[in-house]
This record gives structure tokens, C-alpha cells and sequence, in this order.
């Protein structure tokens, strides 16, 4: 039994000893490698002067070398060290360039260059200090800035696709204003500002069909008048006056404003217009205009448009030349292209003796001038509401207005149905949406305001710039895009082939160290077994 116990010891002995001996692996940071090897004085703390004459004896060497591919290779973008000249000695040898003379030494001057690099290295173990420098840099700073700028190259492209769709989102949508800017103002939109100018020129025409659709409106007038009668019992009253501008506008047409005021045609008419040169105000560039910019009022367009620097008021501001001559009218500094006259038009047959002289605000049309206007659709609102309300209670209580309400109303009211009064209602509304469209609104301000040309076409075409310009940036950010992947691509294999020659540095650092431990296995860790 005790030389059982004692047998046991022994081995248990053994088996401790065995371990803490030779088999015990060596593992080393990679960031302390330096220092471990200057703390076990495998290296000298002063070795990179002497590291710094041997890579200059590299570069003197380097420049005299056979024509071999493999040596051309192996010099070719890779940062020498003494294992790679180990490698160009053993490829010298393979030229021809190893024969040694009586003693033992080498003839050629390449190979004695290259001989002298190696021991110079080995002296003091430069080459293991050099070593352990060059991965902790390339394991530190070369690789993650490699991997740095791939990965700001891929986040670019990803920035440029979202870039590039952004603009082609934007771009549609600038240019879907523009266009529907321009459906609404009635024009093509291939030159704005000459477009405008001679959209402007339709306004009489167009002011004279609506005047012709008013006529339409003769039933629901005479409707409107009958119904009013017949709720106040106003027999006596031969007609109830309301909506009189749109009868006088069914009667007599788009007239002017002194036929609406007096009841009697002018024998003459005194218009004092601006006289503008259309189509040289159609080719001003809108660059050209930027010396006015400073004169331009952003603010309220609607209502009565004037301008103070000879401008037209279409306004109620009294009349501008109580004598009627027309020979007075001061109309200040109109610029280049602009004069005064008086358009005087005369009837054809004789005088009529009962009529004026029509000038300033009275020689516009009812339509054209601002006040007239704005009466005549606050009369269309009126019979539009009063046609509504009237379909609105027929659908609700038809039969009971037909027996009870309505048996003693006159005949024109009993016969209206659902059906004439919506007729009659889409009549008025009609007339209400050409007067108060957008293109209307914009052709009383181009023609009231001519620097609101100017105005309307920079809006306009500024969104088409917007637009072609967001076009243009996607052609740059391509570019841009495109000069990403391409420093991807070229930086790309540098990192693998930087990732590879770190890896085969800490293979033979770790082979080296080993030799010099009777062969134990030594292990550099930390980040570099993670590139």
C-alpha cells in the first residue's frame, strides 16, 4: 500500500512538471509585441536607428536588380522587410548571381549587397523590432482606414441613389406645377412671357362670349323676379329689381360702363389707354429685368390692380378729365415703348342727342371695369345660391309645394321641375366659373398691371429652372456615385493584399520567436486574428 501511494505521487509529480515545461505555449499581444521583445532583450531600444541605414541600403540595392518577374513582383507595392530579402537572395541565387569566389564570398555586387542587408538585420534582431512595428501599424491604423474609406465609398453610393431619387421625385413635381400653372392659364408654355402678353390680347374677345353665355340666364332671371314677386305679394309692382347688371348684360351686351349709368349709348368715347409695345415687353428676358426687381409689389394681387409708376387704375377714382377732351391726362414717366393717346370712337350714323361722352372708367366695358365686374358676379352668386336652395327644397318636399304652396303662383312658377332648375343652375354657374377662373384672374392683372407679366413668368419659369436644375444633379451625383465604386474597386484588393502580408508577417514572427523558446508555440492575439 505505501509503494502504491509513493508510485502515485511520483507520477502526479511528473505529470505538473510536464506541463509547466517546454509545451507551455507563449501568447503575446500583438500591441505589446515590441515591447515584450525590447523587455527580453531580443532587441535593442535604439534599433530603429539602425533600421533606418538599412533601409537605405534597401533603396540603393533595389535600384540595381536583374530583370526576374518574381523579383519584380515581390518589390511591387509591398513594404520590404527582411524576410522579403531572404526571399531576393534565394531568387538571385536562381539568376545566376550566387557563385562565390576562392573564399567563400560572394562575386557578384548584388548578392554582397543583399548579404550585408541580411546581417545587418540580424544583428541585435532588427528585423524582429521592424517586424512587430509593422503589424501593430498595419493592424492599428493601414487596415482600419482601408476599411474606413470602402465603407465611405459604399455609404456614398447608398447617399447618391437616395440623392438621385429624391431629384427625380422633386423634379416631376416642379414640373407638374409648371404645367399645370400653364393649363391654367390657358397657354403651352414654350415662351411664357410672349405667350402671356398675347393672352392678354384675347381678353375683349373672351369678356365678349361671356357676355353672348349671359344670355342664357334670361329664364333663371325671369324666374328669380317672379318668385321674389310672388313671396312679397307685390302685385302692383310690375317687376321686383334685382340682378339688373346680368339683364342689362343680356339686353345690351358687354357695354360700357356710362351706357350702365345713364341708360343712354355715348356718342363718343374717350378710352385713354397705354399704347405698350407688346412684343418688345414679350422678348425681355427675365435676367433682364432684375434692374425693376426692386420696384416689384409681392404682396396682394386680387382686386383693383394699379401701378404708381404709369400704371393703369381701372378703379373708381373719379374721372381723370372732367372736360372730356382727353388732352390733359398726365399719365407720368411709361419707360421705353410706352406713349399716350385718346381713342376717340364715333357713331357711324347721326349723333344721338341724347347721349355723352363716355371717358376714364365710363369708357370701359362692364366686364373690363373692376367695380361693374365684381357687381356682376356678386348678382351670379346671388342667383346661383337661390337656384340651389330651390332644388334643394323641391327634391325635399316636391308634392306638398306643388298642391298647397304654390297653387295660386303664377304660371312660369308652377312649370319649373327638378330638371329646368338644374339646367338653369348649370347655365349660371357657367358664366360664374369663366369669369372667376384662374386664367381670368390673371388676364385682368397682365392687363391692368403689365409688370405683372414680368412677375407671373419668373414665378412660372422659375420652377421649370428648379426643375432642370434637380435634373442636372442627378447627372453629378451619377458621376459621383460612379468615382465611389470605382475607389471601392481599386481599394478593395490593397486591403487583401495588406490583410494577407500581415498575416504572413505574424507567421514568421511567430516562427521566429519560437526558434529562439526551443520550439514552443507562440501565439500573438488580440485584434489581429480578427482582420
Amino acid at each position: 500500500m505505501e509503494q502504491y501511494f509513493v508510485t502515485t505521487l511520483y507520477r502526479k509529480k511528473e505529470k505538473i512538471k510536464m506541463v509547466r515545461g517546454e509545451d507551455l505555449p507563449i501568447d503575446i499581444y500583438y500591441n505589446k509585441l515590441l515591447d515584450w521583445l525590447i523587455d527580453r532583450r531580443h532587441c535593442e531600444k535604439n534599433w530603429q536607428d539602425n533600421a533606418g541605414n538599412i533601409r537605405e541600403k534597401i533603396n540603393t540595392a533595389i535600384q540595381d536588380m536583374p530583370p526576374n518577374q518574381e523579383i519584380t513582383d515581390l518589390l511591387s507595392g509591398t513594404y520590404i522587410n527582411y524576410f522579403h530579402c531572404n526571399k531576393i537572395v534565394s531568387l538571385l541565387k536562381q539568376c545566376g548571381e550566387g557563385s562565390t569566389n576562392f573564399f567563400g564570398q560572394y562575386s557578384s555586387k548584388r548578392m554582397k549587397d543583399w548579404q550585408e542587408i541580411i546581417n545587418n538585420y540580424k544583428d541585435e534582431s532588427v528585423f524582429l523590432a521592424e517586424a512587430a512595428q509593422m503589424i501593430m501599424r498595419n493592424v492599428n491604423y493601414e487596415i482600419p482606414g482601408l476599411k474606413r474609406q470602402i465603407a465611405k465609398c459604399q455609404l456614398t453610393q447608398r447617399e447618391c441613389q437616395r440623392k438621385e431619387k429624391d431629384c427625380n421625385q422633386n423634379s416631376a413635381l416642379f414640373k407638374a406645377k409648371y404645367l399645370k400653372l400653364c393649363k391654367q392659364m390657358g397657354i403651352p408654355g414654350s415662351n411664357v412671357r410672349k405667350e402671356l402678353v398675347e393672352l392678354a390680347q384675347e381678353l375683349p374677345g373672351i369678356l365678349k362670349d361671356v357676355s353672348e353665355e349671359t344670355k342664357s340666364m334670361e329664364d333663371a332671371c325671369q324666374y328669380y323676379s317672379a318668385f321674389i314677386k310672388f313671396v312679397n305679394q307685390k302685385d302692383t309692382i310690375e317687376e321686383v329689381d334685382i340682378t339688373p347688371l346680368i339683364k342689362f348684360v343680356i339686353e345690351h351686351g358687354n357695354a360700357t360702363v356710362y351706357q350702365w349709368k345713364t341708360g343712354n349709348a355715348p356718342s363718343k368715347i374717350e378710352e385713354s389707354i397705354q399704347k405698350v409695345d407688346m412684343e418688345a415687353m414679350a422678348k425681355i428676358s427675365v435676367d433682364g429685368a432684375g434692374d425693376e426687381e426692386a420696384e416689384i409689389d409681392w404682396g396682394y394681387l386680387g382686386g383693383d390692380t394699379s401701378t404708381t409708376d404709369g400704371g393703369i387704375d381701372f378703379g373708381d377714382e373719379g374721372d381723370l378729365n372732367a372736360d372730356g377732351d382727353g388732352g390733359d391726362i398726365d399719365w407720368g414717366n411709361m419707360g421705353d415703348g410706352v406713349e399716350d393717346i385718346a381713342i376717340t370712337v364715333e357713331d357711324a350714323g347721326q349723333e344721338n342727342p341724347e347721349g355723352g361722352v363716355a371717358s376714364g372708367d365710363e369708357a370701359l366695358s362692364v366686364l373690363e371695369n373692376t367695380t361693374t365686374r365684381n357687381v356682376f358676379i356678386d348678382e351670379l352668386l346671388e342667383l346661383q345660391s337661390f337656384l340651389e336652395q330651390r332644388l334643394s327644397e323641391m327634391r325635399l318636399n316636391a308634392d306638398m309645394i306643388t298642391v298647397y304652396e304654390f297653387q295660386s303662383a303664377p304660371a312660369l312658377l308652377q312649370i319649373q321641375t327638378i330638371e329646368t332648375l338644374q339646367s338653369m343652375l348649370g347655365n349660371v354657374t357657367s358664366v360664374l366659373q369663366s369669369l372667376t377662373s384662374v386664367k381670368m384672374q390673371n388676364l385682368y392683372l397682365i392687363k391692368s398691371s403689365p409688370r405683372y407679366v414680368d412677375r407671373i413668368s419668373e414665378s412660372m419659369e422659375q420652377k421649370l429652372r428648379v426643375s432642370e436644375k434637380l435634373l442636372s444633379q442627378i447627372t453629378s451625383l451619377r458621376e459621383r456615385s460612379q468615382e465611389a465604386v470605382k475607389t471601392q474597386g481599386d481599394t478593395e484588393p490593397k486591403l487583401a493584399l495588406i490583410v494577407k502580408k500581415t498575416k504572413e508577417l505574424q507567421s514568421q514572427v511567430e516562427s521566429e520567436i519560437s526558434s529562439r523558446y526551443k520550439d514552443r508555440k507562440v501565439n500573438i492575439m488580440g485584434e489581429i486574428n480578427t482582420i
